[in-house]
């Protein structure tokens, strides 16, 4: 096993901590440095972004060769960690307790510590990590204007407040599949500079409204729905991702149900809980999404956009389009292609 002791002030000096360890090479642009390793003890990357405000990412993309414990000393550098995995798994402890705890594919960890204590963090090895965590150091956070913490739970609001890091804190989160749409979004923006610092800080936050939001039902007691056992989820996710990237099939119920392997009870149960919609519904969502998109992007007119997103009747859509947008297609559509006045 590698053990890598941390006693960094920042992010990116817990990233030279672990070069110092394992190798590779730090490569720096704009504000976005990189650890690059291939070699006998480790594959693949991890990336450091500060942003405003005391918010970071840090990025794990990477597989070692061995297995590798993170000892995390706190008294220097103690953000409150919001750490979500997309692919593998890692064990945590405090250092004063004996318990370890498995985090695994598509569950989230959410902890800080007291000034003096120390965080493990267990990585196996031979194993594709892809692991997103968001770091927010709150004496810089709670600086920032539009920060309304009152808004947390009581819980969540202590700890955000709590900058003299006199508390300990940690919560498992349960399955959230909604969280990995996410975070691959921030892996698929393609823009160079500021402009891809400034559209990855934006899904952070969004990342970081889940993580709160999902605490906060847990907090009140809203459960997993009980039909549904994690892989029937993770089919559900698949039928939804399926239909986001092809919406002019012509779906049904049975059809999906028969594809899945799953009834259409459970379907409807895991498309509510991951969707908040029904399979209808969500196949409906998708298409207007996918139509408005089209007349944004394309010449087609109306009756050619109808049909390439799966509709038959143009009244139809017309009709669903107007309630889900308070506006009608062709009015929409007129609006995009008129220009604005100087």
């Amino acid at each position: 096993m590698i053990e890598i002791e941390i006693k960094a002030s920042n992010t990116k000096e817990i990233l030279e901590d672990i070069q110092k360890h394992i190798g590779g090479t730090i490569i720096e642009l704009w504000s976005e440095c990189t650890l690059i390793v291939d070699n006998d003890l480790a594959k693949g990357n991890i990336r450091f972004i500060p942003f405003d405000w005391g918010v970071n990412l840090l990025d794990y993309n990477i597989t070692f060769k061995d297995d590798v414990r993170l000892k995390m000393h706190a008294e220097n550098y103690n953000p409150i960690r919001f750490i979500y995995v997309l692919n593998g798994s890692f064990k945590h402890r405090f250092g004063i307790d004996n318990r370890v705890e498995l985090v695994e594919q598509f569950h989230s960890l959410i902890f800080t510590n007291k000034s003096e204590g120390i965080n493990y963090i267990h990585f196996p090895k031979d194993t594709k990590l892809d692991i997103n965590v968001i770091q927010i150091i709150r004496k810089h956070f709670l600086k920032k204007r539009t920060t309304n913490v009152s808004t947390l739970n009581k819980k969540l609001y202590e700890i955000f407040l709590d900058t003299d890091y006199e508390n300990r804190f940690v919560h498992y989160g349960s399955l959230n599949l909604k969280m990995a749409d996410l975070i691959k979004k921030t892996r698929n923006i393609k823009t160079k500079g500021m402009l891809r610092v400034l559209k990855i800080e934006a899904k952070i936050y969004e990342i970081l409204t889940l993580h709160i939001q999902r605490h906060n039902r847990l907090q009140q007691g809203v459960p997993l729905p009980t039909s549904l056992i994690k892989s029937e989820l993770v089919k559900v996710r698949k039928l939804g991702e399926a239909i986001l990237k092809n919406p002019a099939k012509d779906y049904s119920l049975e059809q999906l149900s028969t594809e899945s392997g799953l009834s259409q009870a459970k379907l409807q149960d895991g498309f509510k809980f991951l969707y908040t919609r029904t399979v209808t519904e969500y196949i409906r969502h998708v298409r207007l999404e996918s139509a408005r998109n089209l007349m944004m992007t394309t010449d087609l007119n109306i009756s050619q956009i109808v049909y390439t997103i799966g509709f038959t009747s143009r009244s139809y859509f017309s009709k669903i389009f107007k309630e889900k947008y308070d506006i009608t297609p062709n009015e929409y559509k007129k609006q995009i292609v008129t220009p604005i006045a100087v």
